[in-house]
């Protein structure tokens, strides 16, 4: 036996299933170097594959010298300090995800591919994008592993983070450009030349103006104040109505917290709403401010990211990943919108800001402030039963109305022979609108151009062939796309069945653009969906275009619905409010009802007296009519005795434990397996009801196919631990290999 020095390590590649911290012997040479939250190289497996670790402790033991040695260190600095490598831990057995996982959530893309001094960027780049489904570009990787690994990096890389400069791919995965070069032959990816930035711009900085809070403003700040300054870990919830003016009470809580040697991070659901709150925070904090989110080259990320960690910044700014910002001192992390779903990641680790918020705030004595319009259920529910904090803002800052809301029935407008999106009332607002040099925000959650596109003589309906969606007609392009999983075929009129003529059924944005330019022939539109935001015209492009150029119509999808604040909008419309209310999900209502009460309340903020249509089939359904309203109160109440009655979030946890795979038979016998576990291991435990199997509401995406199962229950360690347990258990057995299994808790999709 020898006293030797070995470090825990967790490693990259290692799937849920058999993740554990693993021994390494550190070797003489590098015992200086290796330290815990610095990354390592090593060999890992029967066939010793060079790998990537990230070092969880180190100790000095008697011990056996057949260990396998660390082979580098990556890093002159931990990259993770222990406070850090203690999330990722308590990230592991709250989300079901793999150390590495949790680690790699926390730190820029970049980093995962290569070390080493960053070198400055040219202003114009050759930039790449995936021209294929991130999911194809993951297999395809997978298959190119071995004989031509350099491809596989780059198509690792991509799938990540989208797009990104040759310079930076080339740098980060030390791939050759013959090897992109072979990528862009096959059509896998694609070039262009765009001008990028290492660190992001931040225009139109005005002076900052002096915040002025009427009453009810000074009196949630005065007592949010107190909770900060108390150094204590709390938790609010400001509900403030459409127009309140959170956003100054925010700007007066980060100034204390920068006053008390603290510092703050700011989170917002959508990227569309950072440059505007850049700009503001900017002339309040100056060059303080840093901003973190994913439509920033790596570069910008990174640097970004080093600026925090060094303590230059105060505050940060940045959508969902930005909950992991570096920043020392944390005194207060904001949640604007908390109600919004994006704050929930789909991918491992499948984690929701608002719980690492509320773990960051835990351990460090810092205030967690909650702030919306319409508070997830959840949150009001926490409020009430005393676990948050609740403050109200019942009045909009500068004394405005609420826009009054005329509901328009579009069974009355079929029936009058309007066969079109527009209603009659809406097209008579938005001619006022347009008279008077005023503008509109119009609203509908779908784009393209036809929802499906179907044969009246055959019922021929196109469908795509790896997911079991319809393929939704876009006419700026003339073709026929998968929003799931990107496939697309060239649209001819006639039926490929019979040859009779296609009908095109539904609307999206594309095909209401169209009805409006028939509509306005000389009014300037701007369409805003995730087909017309680009590198080259981003959110905050086409917002400044539309506020700058007085355009008069913005149409768009829930991008729009949130956030902005243009003083010369009066009018709002709501083209399909039914379209979200039918989905089998417990949260439909919610978010149907969030979504109206968001966009309507974009309407008269200035100073002019603004209004809202909404189009509805429905127009005696309860929902539409509190949203109309913008009643949250009554609409909390009434969701509540719906979630008590179906056992659902907040009144019970939900774990939803999901299996796919390319074989629907062995997918679903699969989950069966997994059941009859579960049951077997909590039949003793009380108020548990177990569902399924059932298919995902997308059953088949990508060719593989999905089906899960649910538990309702009061989450537990005990809960936890015997779900993971079965996960590892049901990966042991060769009969069910190639099918995937993942859990996820109070799951969005």
């Amino acid at each position: 036996m020898w006293k030797i020095v070995t470090a825990k390590v967790a490693v990259a590649s290692v799937p849920y299933a058999v993740d554990r911290p693993y021994d390494y012997l550190v070797p003489e040479s590098l015992v200086q170097d290796v330290a815990p939250g610095k990354r390592v190289m090593l060999p890992f497996g029967r066939g010793n594959r060079r790998n990537e670790g990230l070092v969880l402790a180190v100790s000095e033991q008697s011990g056996d010298k057949q260990l396998k040695c660390i082979e580098s260190v990556l890093d002159q600095e931990p990259v993770l300090d222990e406070g850090q490598l203690k999330l990722a831990l308590w990230m592991r057995e709250r989300f079901f995800c793999t150390v590495y996982d949790a680690a790699r959530a926390m730190l820029p893309a970049g980093m995962w591919f290569k070390d080493g001094e960053r070198r400055i960027g040219d202003k114009t780049v050759s930039t790449v994008s995936l021209d294929i489904p991130p999911e194809e570009a993951v297999s395809i990787a997978e298959q190119k592993k071995l004989k031509a690994p350099q491809q596989s990096a780059l198509l690792m890389l991509l799938s990540q983070i989208g797009s990104a400069s040759v310079k930076e791919l080339l740098y980060f995965t030390g791939a050759s450009r013959t090897s992109l070069t072979s990528l862009e032959r096959a059509g896998f990816v694609r070039r262009e030349e765009l001008e990028v930035f290492r660190r992001p711009r931040v225009t139109d900085v005005g002076e900052a103006e002096p915040i002025i809070l009427n009453a009810e403003q000074q009196s949630a700040y005065d007592k949010l104040k107190e909770l900060l300054c108390s150094d204590k870990a709390e938790a609010a919830l400001l509900y403030g109505v459409t127009g309140s003016g959170k956003t100054p009470v925010y700007i007066r809580l980060i100034n204390d917290a920068i006053d008390r040697g603290r510092t703050s991070i700011v989170l917002v659901p959508e990227i569309a709403l950072t440059p505007q709150l850049m700009r503001t925070f900017a002339s309040y904090f100056g060059d303080r401010v840093a901003m973190l989110h994913s439509a920033l080259s790596m570069g910008e990320r990174y640097d970004e990211w080093k600026r925090i960690r060094s303590g230059s910044v105060r505050v940060v700014i940045g959508t969902r990943s930005a909950i992991f910002a570096p920043v020392k001192d944390l005194g207060l992390i904001i949640l604007d919108e908390e109600q919004e779903g994006t704050y929930k990641s789909e991918n491992a680790p499948r984690y929701h800001a608002r719980d690492v918020a509320k773990y960051r705030c835990a351990h460090s004595g810092a205030l967690l402030v909650l702030g919306s319009a319409t508070p997830d259920i959840e949150s009001m529910y926490s409020a009430k039963c005393g676990k948050y904090r609740l403050f109200r803002l019942e009045h909009r800052y500068n004394e405005a109305p609420l826009p009054p809301v005329i509901i328009v029935d579009m069974k009355k407008e079929l029936l009058s022979g309007r066969s079109g999106m527009i209603s009659a009332p809406l097209e008579e607002e938005l001619r006022k609108n347009i008279a008077v040099g005023e503008q509109s925000i119009l609203f509908l959650n779908r784009r393209g151009a036809s929802t499906l596109v179907t044969c009246g003589e055959c019922g021929f309906t196109h469908t795509c062939p790896r997911c079991s969606v319809s393929l939704t007609y876009h006419s700026a392009n003339r073709r026929l796309m998968c929003h799931y999983c990107g496939y697309s075929e060239q649209y001819s009129e006639r039926c490929p069945e019979c040859g009779g003529q296609l009908k095109h059924i539904g609307a999206g944005t594309q095909k209401i653009e169209q009805e409006l330019r028939e509509l306005f022939p000389d009014v300037e539109i701007v369409r805003m969906d995730t087909d017309t935001v680009t590198p080259l015209r981003s959110h905050d492009a086409l917002l400044s275009e539309f506020s700058k150029k007085n355009i008069p119509i913005l149409l768009g999808t829930q991008m729009v619905t949130k956030g902005l604040d243009f003083e010369n909008v009066t009018l709002v419309g709501v083209l399909s409010a039914d379209q979200m209310l039918y989905v089998n999900d417990y949260r439909a209502h919610e978010r149907t009802f969030s979504l109206i009460t968001q966009v309507v309340g974009r309407s008269g903020r200035g100073h002019k007296q603004g209004r809202a249509v909404i189009q509805t089939f429905t127009p005696e359904n309860e929902v539409i009519r509190l949203a109309s309203r913008q009643d949250y109160d009554g609409f909390y109440e009434r969701e509540i005795q719906l979630r008590s009655l179906s056992g659902s979030p907040p009144v019970n946890d939900l774990f939803t434990i999901t299996a796919s795979g390319v074989d629907e038979n062995r997918v679903l016998e699969g989950c069966v397996k997994l059941r009859a576990a579960l049951s077997g291991y909590l039949r003793d435990m009380e108020n548990i009801r177990l569902l399924g199997p059932a298919p995902a509401s997308v059953t088949k995406i990508n060719n593989r196919f999905r089906y899960r199962i649910s538990l309702s229950c009061t989450a537990s360690k005990r809960i936890r631990d015997t779900i993971s347990h079965v996960i590892r258990e049901f990966s042991k057995d060769p009969k069910f290999r190639g099918v995937s299994v993942y859990a996820d808790v109070d799951p969005y999709d």
